[in-house]
């Protein structure tokens, strides 16, 4: 497998995004070689509660820049991983590298093998609860609570909808993938031009952007899709998951409008939590309203204590 890595210096002087990179190294899943994967870790020594926040696609940990104070404040540890292929992490050179069971297996080993995280508040957008949500039916154990922002868990037995085809079809017909325009154009608000600039530090040039162009083809829009059946088995268990689980979806997402209710419908433990709606956001709503939904993440922990 060939691996491309993101100079550091492209991470330097981002606004609002002064925090220490850490890193662990997992199997790459094809050859002996592993990738090497980033993530932050901030917070008081010694939290009594873990947030993991995973974001999607074509994000990084960016993304939740103005969230991470307002954890830490509240007192919890926070743990926000860049995917592989995105941010810090290490890129695969090829497109064929990248599937949905290996980005599950990635961040499992990243998470579970290396860092040895349990107690976990997941909080999950876009490909974040794709690949969370995954994560969360297979090793239930190590879950307290979910929050699923702006997410879903498809199986390709129901229409993905116009806004996601439409998506679909721009990611791999564009000539060369406006990273930080795509994020700016799934906002509700105006984005500045460094901010803009922030999310595309990543890829240097389009070779970095192979993830990128594949994430939204691994999505499961058809029932024969090779994701279909895991996701359909994570449902089963998440069918049965009684653990607190919240919706904080946004009010201007047209990719994943209504999927709320579906969660909302079949997991039980949805039943009774203080599910909102999160004004004045966009697709990407950590940008739009980070602070707020911040405060939604604290009050539903405070909310379900794990004693």
């Amino acid at each position: 497998m060939d691996v491309l890595r993101t100079p550091d210096e492209r991470f330097e002087g981002l606004d609002g995004y002064d925090f220490d990179p850490h890193y662990v190294e997992v199997p790459s899943g094809k050859g002996s070689a592993g990738l090497r994967v980033h993530y932050l870790d901030e917070g008081p020594p010694g939290a009594s509660e873990t947030v993991v926040l995973m974001h999607g696609e074509p994000s990084w940990s960016y993304l939740y820049r103005k969230m991470v104070p307002v954890l830490t404040a509240a007192g919890f540890r926070v743990i926000a991983p860049d995917l592989v292929g995105f941010g810090r992490s290490d890129k695969p050179a090829a497109r064929a590298d990248y599937t949905y069971a290996r980005h599950v297996e990635w961040m499992r080993a990243a998470l579970f093998d290396r860092l040895a995280l349990s107690g976990v508040t997941v909080v999950g957008q876009d490909w974040g609860g794709l690949i969370g949500l995954r994560l969360v039916a297979e090793h239930p154990e190590r879950f307290l609570r979910v929050v699923a922002a702006n997410t879903g868990l498809p199986t390709g037995d129901l229409p993905m909808g116009e806004a996601f085809m439409n998506w679909q079809r721009f990611s791999q017909e564009v000539p060369e993938m406006p990273i930080g325009r795509i994020v700016a154009g799934g906002c509700a608000t105006d984005v500045p031009e460094h901010v803009v600039s922030a999310y595309d530090a990543p890829f240097p040039d389009e070779s970095y952007k192979e993830g990128a162009r594949q994430f939204p083809m691994l999505v499961p829009n058809r029932p024969d899709d090779p994701a279909s059946d895991d996701n359909r088995r994570a449902w089963d268990v998440l069918r049965g998951f009684e653990k607190p689980f919240l919706c904080a979806y946004s009010d201007q997402d047209p990719i994943t409008k209504g999927a709320d209710a579906l969660f909302r419908d079949l997991v039980p433990g949805t039943k009774g939590q203080a599910h909102t709606t999160i004004e004045g956001g966009g697709h990407f709503l950590q940008e739009d309203r980070g602070p707020e939904l911040a405060e939604v993440v604290v009050s539903f922990v405070r909310a379900n204590p794990s004693d």
